[in-house]
């Protein structure tokens, strides 16, 4: 039997979320492989969602987020002082290498807003459907007839 493995999914998209925990309760446990930086995915609320990243040593200024069709993408390039030098570190184990990540939005989840605090950057997601696309209630009218009124040319 074959293993579908939905973790490239759960990492890189925002919004799918019960779809894929139906998908993931099919295919079987989830492989937990690492990544840098690591990150969550919570559910805040019904249309709510935070992506967290840990990226300790970098600063606004080294971390660009940009969302654009459906994509979030955060890229973090740390700039090198003259102060830190390689010969100065006996071990270092905290990472200050360029990333960049990507997240699939699903439709109509926008960026509300991110902060970097303790180290953690914090984006804010928030799903808003259309007034459109919002179920509506659609009145019954009982007991009398509705007449259609055609114009003749």
């Amino acid at each position: 039997m074959r293993h579908l493995d939905l973790n490239p999914l759960y990492r890189s998209t925002v919004g799918f979320d019960r779809l894929f925990s139906l998908l993931d309760g099919i295919a079987g446990p989830e492989d937990n492989s690492p990544s840098y930086p690591p990150y969550n995915i919570e559910r805040l609320s019904e249309n709510a969602y935070r992506v967290t990243m840990a990226v300790a040593g970098f600063t606004e200024d080294d971390i660009a987020i940009e969302s654009k069709e459906n994509t979030l993408s955060i890229k973090g390039d740390k700039k090198q002082d003259g102060n830190e030098k390689a010969d100065n570190f006996i071990y270092r184990g905290i990472a200050a290498r360029a990333f960049e990540r990507r997240f699939q939005l699903a439709d109509h989840v926008e960026v509300t807003g991110a902060r970097l605090e303790h180290g953690l950057l914090h984006i804010d997601l928030v799903r808003e459907l259309p007034e459109a696309m919002k179920p509506r209630k659609i009145a019954i009218n009982s007991g009398g007839q509705k007449v259609i009124e055609q114009t003749t040319a």
